[in-house]
C-alpha cells in the first residue's frame, strides 16, 4: 500500500500489526463497483484510397452537379396538427396538402411570405424562422377527403362519401372548419451540407438533405404526380404500358440528392411502379380475370381486388373509395328510399337499386342488373352505384405480386438501351422545371443540366481453370464450355428419372443429357427407371401428386437413389416445385434436378448440366488463383466467405415470415465451394437474429457455429483467421446494425467456439437496388465487364465502390455498389476490389460472369427455394387480415424442415 505525503510524494505505509484482537471483527472496505465500459459502437471505415489497377475509361453517370450560393442560413422544422373544431385530431391522410395550400393562401401576412416544404403529413420546413414558435390558423374547406398522393389515390380526386345516403348525389358538400397548429421543432443549419462535401458528417446533413429531397416531392405534387417516395409519376397515357392481368406499368423518374466525392449532385433516373389499369371497373375485372365477359367473373375475388380503390361515378363526377359489394345483384338489391308524398310527408320505400337509377333517376343501364353494385358507403349505412357507372381513376398503385408473365413483360416493355435512357432522362431534368422552384432559389441551389463525367477502370478478368488442366481467360466476361470438359466432373450414379406429365420424348432427353455429360468428363450410369406419372393423379394437390410419385419410386427401386431428374409440364412457378423439393431434400436427402423440356436443346442440357454437377460436388470451373494458391490476402491464411441474405414475402403478404440465409466457403483456399444454412424469422424484419443462438452454456444453434465446423472440418482442421461478410439487401441506414448487431452475433459464436479465438473481419455491403448508371460517351454498348469507379460520385467520406462485372446485354446495366463497412485485415483498394471482382465468376450455375459476387447470389437462391418449402394458407391476395405473425408477441415463427445430412452441406441451390 502507499500513501502520499503533504509533498505529493508517495511513501510506504508500516505494516499492520501482527495479532488482532478476538474480539474485533475486521471492517470490510466497500469498494465502488467499476464504471461499466459502454461499449463503443462501431461506423463505417473511411476510405483509405483509391484503385489503381485497370484499363482507364471515360464515362457519364447520371448524378447532375448541384451548386448551393448559401450557406449561411438555416431551415426551420415545425410540427403540423390539424384538428376539427371540436378538438379531435384529422387522420385523413392525404388531406394535409390541401390544408396547408389553404394556410399559405389565407395567411401569407401572418407567415412572413415564406414559402413551405410539406412532407404531407407532421413535417414542414422554412427557410428562417415564422413570426413566433407557435401558431395557430382557422381554415375551411370545402371537402374533407383524402387525397393522398404516394399510394392509392388519384392526385385530384376526393374521399369515400363518409356520410349517409349519397346513393342519390343529392347531398351538397358540407364544409368543414379546421385548426391548424404549427409547432416549432428544430433548426437546421445549411452548413452541414457543406460540411459533409468535406467529409464530416452529421444528423444535421441527413435532416438538410430530407428537406431538398422534400421540396422535390412537394414539386411532383403540385403537378399533379404519384409519389412512390422519391419517385413521380405522371398521369401521362403514354408512359403506360399493358403487362396483362389489368396492370399497367407507369414509367417516371426517380429524384434525390447525394452527397459525393465531387459536391453535391441531383441523381435522376427512370423508374417504374405498378398501376391498375383506369377506365371501366368492368374492363379491367374482365382483364384482371382473363375470363371473356362478365358473366364469368369470381366475384368473390372481385370483392377483394376491388377493396379501397377509388372510382369516379358518372354521371356526377364525384369520386369515392370502394368499401365492398352489395350481397345481391343490382336488380334485387334494396335499400330505403325517402319521398314526399301528396300530402307533403316524408315517406319511406324499399326500392331496388336498379330501380331507383332506371325510373327515378332516368339512368339507362344495359347490364349491371345483372351483377353486385358497388358499395362505397360505410358498413351500416351502404351507398350502392350501379357497376357500369363507375370507372377507376388513373394512378392507383397496384401493390401485390407480379405473375412472372406480367414480369416477363414489364421488363421487355420498359428496358432501354444505354444512349435512349439518356436521352429521356435529359428530357426529364429539363421539363421538371427545378430552376422556376421557389424554395430551391431560396436555397440557393443550381442543378447543371449535364451529365457528369467520371473516370471508371477496366479490371481484367481473371483466368479460369477447367477439365484437362486448360487455363484460359473469359472474353467480355463469359466463356463457352465447347470442347471443355468441366474443372471437376462428377458422378451421376444410381439415379432416375420422374416424369410429372411433362409432353417429350423422356427417352432422347436422357440419351442427349448422357451424351453431352460424357463429353464434359461426368461418368453417367443408366438411370435405374423412368418413372411416369399416373394420369390418375394429374389433377390430385400437389402434396399428394409428390407422395404418389414417391410411392412409386420406393415400391420399384432396390434402394434411394443418389440423384433424380424430374420434369415438370409447367415452366416457373409449378406448384410441384416446393412438395417436390422438401420430399426430397429434406425426408430423404437425395439430390435433385428439376427441368421443364419446353425447347430443349445442346445449349439447353449443358446449361443444366452445369447445376447438376455442382451439386453432386462436382465443379464447372474456378480461378486459377485458387490452385496456384495466390489469391491476396485470402490464399496466406484461413479465410472464410460468408454471403448473407434475407427474403422476404411478396407485398401485401406480411403474415409469411422472412426467411434468412447464410452461405460459407469450404475446403480453403478455394472460394469456389460453398454451403448454405437457412432459417425462419418473423414477417418482414432484415436483420437476421439467428446467427448465435445460445441453447445452454454448452450449446448454440445458430447458423454460423454449423459453418465454423463446417470449414474447420474441410479445410484441414483449421479455424478461419480472416472472415469476410458480404450482405446483401440491407439500405444505408441500416449499416450501423449490420455492424454492430449481425457482427457482434458472428463475434459471439466464435467465441463460444474458443474464447481466446479472435478472427479478423471484413464486412462489405452489397446494394442493387439504386439509382447510379454509368454510360459510355458516343455509344450505344453498356459499359464492358469489369469497369469499378471509385471516385468522385462516391461517397465523400466512406469506402464505397461500383463495379460491373457483367457483361450487359439487354437494356442498360445496373452496377452492384459496394459498400466496406469494416476491414481489421487491411487490404488495398486494389486487392480488395480485385477479390470482389473474382468472386464474380466463380457462380457455377453460368459460363459468365455476374452482376453481384456469388456467395450474394447463392444466398438469395437458397433463401428463395428454400421459402418453396413452407406451405402456407392462402395469403397470396392482400394483407395481414389472416391474424398471421407478427415481429412481437404473435405466434412463433414456424420453422423450416431440416434438410438430410446426406444434402445439406451440398450445393442444393444451384
Amino acid at each position: 500500500m502507499e500513501s502520499s505525503n503533504g509533498n505529493g510524494e508517495h511513501t510506504d505505509l508500516p505494516p499492520p500489526p501482527p495479532f488482532i484482537p478476538p474480539d474485533v471483527e475486521p471492517v470490510k472496505v466497500e469498494h465502488l463497483p467499476e464504471p461499466v465500459k459502454k461499449k463503443v459502437d462501431r461506423v463505417p471505415i473511411a476510405r483509405r484510397g483509391l484503385g489503381t489497377k485497370g484499363q482507364k475509361i471515360n464515362l457519364y453517370t447520371n448524378h447532375f452537379k448541384v451548386d448551393i450560393n448559401k450557406n449561411d442560413g438555416h431551415f426551420y422544422h415545425y410540427c403540423v396538427s390539424v384538428f376539427y373544431e371540436d378538438g379531435r385530431p384529422v387522420d385523413g391522410k392525404g388531406i394535409g396538402r390541401k390544408v396547408i395550400d389553404r394556410v399559405q393562401e389565407t395567411y401569407s401576412t401572418e407567415l412572413a411570405g415564406k414559402d413551405f416544404a410539406y412532407d404531407g403529413e407532421k413535417s414542414l420546413f422554412t427557410i428562417g424562422a415564422l413570426p413566433q414558435n407557435k401558431l395557430e390558423f382557422t381554415v375551411v374547406l370545402e371537402d374533407v377527403t383524402s387525397n393522398r398522393n404516394n399510394g392509392n389515390a388519384s392526385p385530384d380526386g376526393h374521399d369515400s362519401p363518409n356520410n349517409g345516403d349519397r346513393k342519390r348525389f343529392r347531398r351538397p358538400y358540407r364544409a368543414k372548419t379546421l385548426k391548424v397548429e404549427l409547432s416549432y421543432a428544430a433548426k437546421i443549419p445549411m452548413q452541414a451540407i457543406a460540411n459533409a462535401l468535406r467529409g464530416q458528417e452529421s444528423e444535421h446533413f441527413q435532416e438538410a438533405v430530407r428537406v431538398l429531397d422534400i421540396i422535390l416531392r412537394q414539386h411532383a405534387s403540385k403537378q399533379g404526380c404519384l409519389l412512390v417516395r422519391q419517385s413521380f409519376f405522371q398521369n401521362d397515357p403514354r408512359n403506360f404500358t399493358d403487362v396483362g392481368g389489368g396492370v399497367l406499368g407507369c414509367r417516371g423518374f426517380h429524384s434525390s440528392f447525394r452527397t459525393s466525392q465531387g459536391g453535391l449532385s441531383l441523381n435522376i433516373d427512370v423508374s417504374t411502379t405498378m398501376i391498375v389499369q383506369p377506365g371501366p371497373v368492368v374492363d379491367f375485372l374482365i382483364s384482371n380475370q382473363n375470363v371473356k365477359d362478365p358473366y364469368a367473373l369470381d366475384w368473390a375475388k372481385v370483392k377483394r381486388t376491388l377493396k379501397n380503390l377509388r372510382i369516379k361515378a358518372s354521371p356526377s363526377n364525384t369520386e369515392y373509395k370502394i368499401t365492398g359489394l352489395s350481397e345481391k345483384i343490382c336488380k334485387e338489391q334494396l335499400f330505403p328510399l325517402k319521398q314526399r308524398n301528396g300530402d307533403g310527408e316524408v315517406d319511406t320505400i324499399e326500392v331496388t337499386v336498379y330501380d331507383y337509377f332506371v325510373n327515378h333517376r332516368n339512368i339507362n343501364l344495359s347490364y349491371s342488373g345483372d351483377f353486385p353494385c358497388i358499395n362505397v358507403g360505410k358498413p351500416k349505412r351502404p351507398t350502392y352505384i350501379p357497376l357500369e357507372l363507375c370507372s377507376l381513376v388513373s394512378l392507383q398503385r397496384y401493390t401485390k405480386s407480379l405473375t412472372n408473365f406480367q414480369r416477363a413483360s414489364l421488363v421487355e416493355k420498359s428496358r432501354q438501351k444505354p444512349q435512349e435512357r439518356m436521352r429521356v432522362l435529359s428530357d426529364a431534368l429539363r421539363s421538371s422545371h427545378y430552376d422556376s422552384e421557389p424554395m430551391l432559389q431560396s436555397c440557393g441551389i443550381r442543378i447543371a443540366s449535364k451529365f457528369t463525367e467520371v473516370e471508371g477502370r477496366i479490371l481484367p478478368a481473371p483466368k479460369l481453370k477447367v477439365g484437362n488442366g486448360e487455363d484460359f481467360f473469359p472474353r467480355n466476361g463469359r466463356w463457352s464450355f465447347q470442347n471443355k470438359k468441366f474443372a471437376e466432373p462428377a458422378k451421376i450414379q444410381r439415379w432416375a428419372v420422374v416424369n410429372f406429365s411433362a409432353r417429350c420424348d423422356v427417352r432422347g432427353l436422357v440419351r442427349d443429357l448422357t451424351r453431352l455429360a460424357e463429353m464434359k468428363g461426368l461418368l453417367v450410369e443408366q438411370p435405374f427407371d423412368i418413372f411416369e406419372e399416373n394420369p390418375q393423379y394429374r389433377r390430385a394437390p400437389p402434396a399428394v401428386r409428390v407422395d404418389k410419385m414417391f410411392e412409386e419410386i420406393q415400391s420399384k427401386l432396390p434402394g434411394a437413389p443418389k440423384f433424380l431428374l424430374c420434369l415438370f409440364p409447367d415452366r416457373k412457378n409449378c406448384e410441384l416445385y416446393g412438395p417436390w423439393k422438401k420430399k426430397n431434400l429434406s425426408d430423404f436427402g437425395i439430390v435433385t434436378q428439376c427441368l421443364c423440356p419446353m425447347r430443349v436443346n445442346d445449349m439447353y442440357l449443358t446449361n443444366v448440366l452445369l447445376k447438376i454437377n455442382a451439386k453432386l460436388g462436382g465443379l464447372n470451373s474456378f480461378l486459377t488463383m485458387e490452385q496456384s494458391p495466390s489469391i491476396p490476402i485470402v490464399s496466406k491464411v484461413p479465410t472464410l466467405i460468408l454471403g448473407m441474405d434475407v427474403s422476404h414475402g411478396s407485398p401485401g403478404q406480411s403474415d409469411i415470415p422472412s426467411i434468412a440465409a447464410v452461405v460459407s466457403s469450404r475446403q480453403w483456399p478455394l472460394i469456389s465451394r460453398y454451403r448454405a444454412t437457412v432459417r425462419t424469422q418473423s414477417p418482414k424484419v432484415e436483420m437476421i437474429d439467428s446467427l448465435f443462438k445460445k441453447a445452454s452454456d454448452t450449446e448454440d444453434e445458430g447458423i454460423i457455429r454449423e459453418l465454423l465446423l463446417d470449414f474447420y472440418t474441410t479445410s484441414g482442421k483449421r479455424k478461419p483467421d480472416q472472415i469476410i461478410i458480404f450482405r446483401d439487401g440491407v439500405s444505408e441506414s441500416q449499416f450501423n446494425q449490420v455492424l454492430n448487431k449481425e457482427l457482434d452475433q458472428i463475434i459471439e459464436a466464435c467465441k463460444f467456439l474458443d474464447e481466446k479465438w479472435s478472427p479478423k473481419f471484413v464486412v462489405i455491403v452489397a446494394q442493387k437496388n439504386h439509382h447510379t448508371r454509368f454510360f459510355q460517351p458516343g455509344s450505344d454498348n453498356n459499359v464492358p465487364p469489369g469497369t469499378i469507379i471509385d471516385n468522385k460520385i462516391c461517397h465523400p467520406r466512406n469506402n464505397d465502390f461500383y463495379l460491373c462485372a457483367h457483361a450487359g446485354m439487354i437494356g442498360t446495366s445496373r452496377p452492384t455498389h459496394y459498400h466496406v463497412l469494416l476491414d481489421d485485415v487491411g487490404y488495398s483498394p486494389d486487392d480488395l476490389q480485385e477479390l470482389v471482382h473474382s468472386l464474380s465468376y466463380v457462380y457455377q450455375r453460368s459460363s459468365s460472369a455476374i452482376s453481384v459476387v456469388a456467395p450474394i447470389s447463392y444466398a438469395h437462391l437458397a433463401a428463395t427455394q428454400l421459402g418453396t418449402f413452407m406451405k402456407f394458407e392462402d395469403v397470396s391476395e392482400t394483407s395481414s387480415s389472416h391474424g398471421g405473425l407478427t415481429s412481437s408477441g404473435g405466434p412463433p415463427v414456424p420453422q423450416l424442415p431440416k434438410l438430410q445430412d446426406s444434402v445439406a452441406a451440398s450445393m442444393f441451390f444451384v
